[in-house]
């Protein structure tokens, strides 16, 4: 499994939230299998996303989309964008 992580502090949560809802990279056809968000617990203005994708083909062209983004209409809702292409080691339930 490869993720893409992105991290970067947000000025209002629910504006950048309805942002990433508008979903202008089209995950679902950039070959996003799925998204999880993350919000800091003790700066709640400093998200995570995790983008699941097939491929790190697939994760190198979903940053490049994100980085146009990010340097035009996202600049409005986000600021100074952090991102890793990371492959999953291992996950284990320990329940």
């Amino acid at each position: 499994m490869t993720l893409l992580r992105i991290q970067h502090p947000v000025p209002d949560y629910d504006r950048w939230k309805r942002a990433f809802d508008l979903d202008p990279a089209d995950r679902r056809g950039s070959g996003v299998i799925r998204y999880t968000i993350l919000r800091s617990v003790t700066v709640p203005n400093f998200v995570m996303v995790d983008l699941e994708l097939g491929s790190v083909r697939e994760a190198e062209k979903m940053l490049l989309k994100m980085r146009r983004i990010w340097t035009s209409s996202g600049s409005s809702v986000m600021s100074d964008p952090e991102a890793w292409i990371v492959d999953v080691a291992e996950t284990a339930a320990l329940v």
